[in-house]
């Protein structure tokens, strides 16, 4: 019986302190409270505020509020620039990736937002 406290006493210090961490990747869905992921939220958020924009901001206006786009574009035609910035908003694929076709384009003109969507993004090849 000393034999099992004396063990028991010299190994309790060691033990303390340990811990076994198991993990399936969705700790964050589990513990923030809520059931978005992290790419869930920034799509979410970048919907929101791709929402409330109103055309002809500027382009480091949209470049301050959304911070680095997903992709981007540049044209030059004539004497007019376009450069179109794409957000992620939706997904498509579960494959970790973000593609184009889950992302929202926004195209300004000379520095001016002319216009959110597929719509004004496709009417740039006819230019």
């Amino acid at each position: 019986m000393k034999k099992v406290l004396l063990i028991a006493a010299l190994t309790a210090p060691l033990l303390t302190g340990c811990v076994i961490a198991v993990s399936d990747g969705e700790a964050e869905t589990h513990w923030a409270g809520d059931n978005y992921s992290s790419w869930e939220k920034r799509h979410q958020s970048n919907r929101e505020s791709i929402a409330a924009l109103a055309l002809d901001t500027s382009y480091q206006s949209v470049l301050k509020q959304l911070k680095t786009p997903d992709f981007t574009e540049l044209l030059k035609k004539e004497n007019d620039v376009y450069q179109v910035l794409f957000y992620a908003t939706h997904s498509i694929h579960s494959d970790g990736k973000t593609t184009k076709d889950e992302c929202t384009p926004m195209v300004f003109k000379n520095n001016k937002l002319i216009g959110v969507g597929d719509s004004i993004y496709n009417s740039l090849s006819a230019i």
